[in-house]
């Protein structure tokens, strides 16, 4: 039987039907990603207008602590986040059997990739917040290596929006559990939700088949005009 660990310390079922009740993502966003989207675009807009000293503003303001703080929440270290698991919700599920042997190509092909993107936009299927694609986030930092930073692999050296809004090509049914490398098995997510998950299926940590909904459409470009 599944128990529901509290802050006083006591084991309790009595919210469980409802912790483990059906969720579009494994965490709800935050304001702050929007607004740091928001600012992302403006900085775009300025570097447009070769006005680099507000486009370096605008980048700075971006990198929220409180933005860094939710993705690690996902995808962080338990220790350190020790919350982490009223986000992931994971349950045990009888008759799943075990992942298939890695068959497939791990990724899509470039063409498959733009089939992807053309169906979703640029916002992420599972939690709805704006993403940005790789070759954008590169060429910004690449042009704005300060304000903009991607120093290393580390997850502190990387700027926190550009970090939670990285688009991600994400396989519903996972790769290792035979899940194919198509556009009918792949949507468009936000690295927190991809790497949150994991290699969890959905079924194990409640998550509704974002393929059920209607995609959902922005005005928001994925700050490609960047590179145009």
């Amino acid at each position: 039987m599944h128990t529901l660990p509290y802050i006083d310390g006591s084991s309790q079922t009595g919210l469980l039907e409802e912790f483990l009740a059906p969720r579009r993502c494994m965490r709800e966003p935050i304001n702050e990603i929007f607004h740091a989207a928001e600012l992302l675009d403006r900085a775009v807009d300025a570097h447009l207008r070769q006005d680099r000293k507000t486009a370096e503003q605008l980048f700075r303001e971006a990198d929220m602590p409180k933005i860094r703080a939710w993705t690690e929440s996902l995808w962080g270290g338990k220790r350190e986040n020790p919350e982490q698991w009223r986000y992931h919700r994971w349950r045990e599920i009888q008759g799943i059997g075990k992942p298939e042997p890695k068959v497939y190509d791990r990724m899509p092909t470039k063409k498959q990739r733009l089939e992807i993107i053309a169906r979703d936009g640029y916002n992420c299927r599972f939690c709805g917040i704006p993403v940005i694609p790789f070759e954008i986030r590169k060429a910004i930092t690449t042009a704005y290596p300060d304000s903009a930073y991607w120093r290393s692999q580390k997850n502190l050296d990387q700027h926190a929006a550009f970090q939670c809004l990285w688009l991600q090509f994400d396989h519903i049914l996972p790769h290792c559990w035979g899940g194919k490398s198509v556009p009918d098995n792949i949507v468009i997510t936000c690295a927190p939700c991809n790497y949150g998950r994991g290699n969890w299926r959905l079924e194990e940590v409640g998550l509704i088949d974002p393929r059920e909904r209607p995609v959902y459409r922005t005005s928001w470009d994925g700050l490609i005009r960047f590179t145009m």
